[in-house]
């Protein structure tokens, strides 16, 4: 989750500088205005980076009128509040309607001490559904809850820490808990990863904000809070979950986890056929051995219109017995499918032990097509992410293994795709006029791809972004993925 985070957003002086006035007044504004609402804003910043959260916490009171804001940093509990339930100083520290708090830490602690075995796994357990309940009564009641976690990788910490501690106007802010947290976070960052997902729930949804760019972090929690603030304020009915998702990742010139990908990797036909039969033969191994030891397998493939998925998907059951795999192409749902909730169809397909099942495309239409169309009311989409993210979880957990391939191609590549098919006969069904006009959407398709990624990545079913410009490349990159996943579950790696 937070990996995939690590896209290289950054911010310039001189664009900090030009957007930071304008900024200030527009927040300013937005919080005198809330000073009439009938509700209050919860900003909670939280994150691996110490010093992160507190320059962070610092710029919003520079930015915002203190005087109406409580910030309150959650440390090791006192003893009053050790004496009751965990729970007890979160309900006290809440803010009246019209005014605004902002919590710092608690998330990065329970985690270590979840690693440190402080808490057993029934007490944690609990408590993630505590928040998780808490929060969605603040929602109910009409909170506007709005949530970050500052990543900044290790490696860039630790140069950070360095380089602060030469400085004699910063040194005095590093200390040895800054380099005890960092030698742990192999360990903590896997806990802290499932507090995020467990308690990002409707309404009160994870924004992960990449922090290595003081600049661009600053810019984009900022804005967050004030696109949020601002479209609540403009609401004339109940307030719905998640005004925070519906800007998250909308950043003007923001990078994505897509805009990373190197669509330039590619192979020659002799070099694909070499690696194409290595990696079948490798997948037709590891497939007689999930079948022995009855472990399932779930390969969900989505990706851009003439992405490849169909090649991609013959090249891995050309590696399979016959019997024991199924592919599911997934249209829009049929009348009798809309009867039931949308994860229904694809409960019935989950395969035996042993098996595969493919899906060509999937669930995920829900947080994209539908998302997109407005096939789907934003509570409903919002909240699929967590639907999604439980529904791998039960497979993983029953022993499945389970992946995820996102094909990507570019808008260029995409059209000569579409030109191509239509100048081949056996090809012209599959292009449409309905292909043509989601390319006018490119860019609102990329947000909820980006979102999609960063929502529902986890160790256990994990998203692969494939390069796909190149049909032979995305082939085998895939394979490999795939292999590289089996393994793991069967307990070769």
């Amino acid at each position: 989750m937070l990996e995939v985070a690590e896209v290289g957003n950054k911010v310039g002086k001189a664009e900090f500088k030009e957007a930071v006035p304008q900024l200030r007044v527009d927040m300013i504004n937005a919080q005198y205005d809330l000073r009439d609402a009938d509700f209050p804003v919860v900003i909670w910043i939280a994150g691996d980076d110490r010093i992160a959260a507190n320059e962070m916490v610092n710029r919003l009171n520079e930015w915002m009128d203190a005087r109406y804001i409580n910030t309150r940093v959650f440390l090791d509990p006192t003893q009053e509040e050790d004496e009751r339930p965990q729970l007890w100083r979160l309900w006290r520290a809440l803010p009246a309607k019209g005014r605004t708090a902002i919590f710092v830490g608690g998330l990065m602690r329970a985690a270590a001490m979840r690693a440190d075995g402080e808490i057993g796994e029934p007490q944690f357990s609990k408590w993630l559904n505590h928040i998780a309940a808490m929060q969605a009564q603040l929602v109910a009641d009409g909170a506007l809850v709005l949530k970050f976690f500052l990543h900044t990788p290790a490696k860039k910490q630790r140069k950070k820490l360095r380089e602060a501690e030469k400085d004699p106007e910063s040194g005095w802010l590093i200390d040895q808990r800054d380099w005890a947290a960092l030698k742990k976070q192999g360990q903590i960052l896997p806990i802290a990863e499932r507090i995020l997902r467990e308690t990002s729930g409707p309404g009160a949804p994870w924004t992960i904000v990449e922090s290595t760019n003081e600049r661009y972090r600053d810019l984009t929690v900022a804005r967050t809070i004030l696109s949020a603030i601002q479209a609540r304020m403009e609401q004339k009915a109940a307030p719905g979950p998640s005004l925070a998702e519906s800007v998250f990742g909308e950043v003007e010139g923001q990078a994505t986890v897509l805009s990373g990908v190197d669509l330039t990797q590619a192979l020659d036909k002799a070099d694909y056929r070499r690696q194409l039969a290595k990696q079948q033969a490798t997948l037709h191994r590891l497939s007689i051995e999930a079948r022995k030891k009855g472990v399932g397998t779930v390969l969900a493939f989505e990706g851009w219109d003439a992405g490849g998925k169909g090649g991609v998907i013959r090249r891995i059951t050309g590696a399979l017995e016959a019997g024991d795999y199924r592919v599911i192409p997934v249209a829009a749902p049929t009348e009798e499918e809309r009867k039931y909730h949308y994860m229904w169809r694809f409960w019935r397909d989950v395969p035996s032990a042993g098996k595969v099942v493919i899906f060509d495309r999937t669930w995920y239409g829900r947080v994209l097509v539908e998302r997109i169309e407005g096939f789907a009311e934003p509570a409903a989409w919002q909240r699929a992410y967590d639907e999604i993210n439980d529904f791998e979880a039960q497979l993983a957990e029953r022993g499945f293994y389970v992946a995820k391939f996102w094909l990507h191609v570019s808008q260029e590549e995409q059209l000569a795709r579409f030109e191509a098919r239509e100048n081949t006969p056996y090809k012209q069904h599959k292009i449409t006029d309905e292909d043509y006009r989601n390319r006018e959407k490119w860019d609102d398709y990329v947000t909820a791809i980006d979102q999609m990624v960063l929502r529902t990545t986890s160790d256990d079913a994990q998203w692969h972004v494939i390069p796909a410009n190149n049909k032979y490349f995305a082939r085998i990159a895939t394979l490999k993925a795939i292999n590289k996943g089996l393994k793991r579950v069967l307990g070769e790696t």
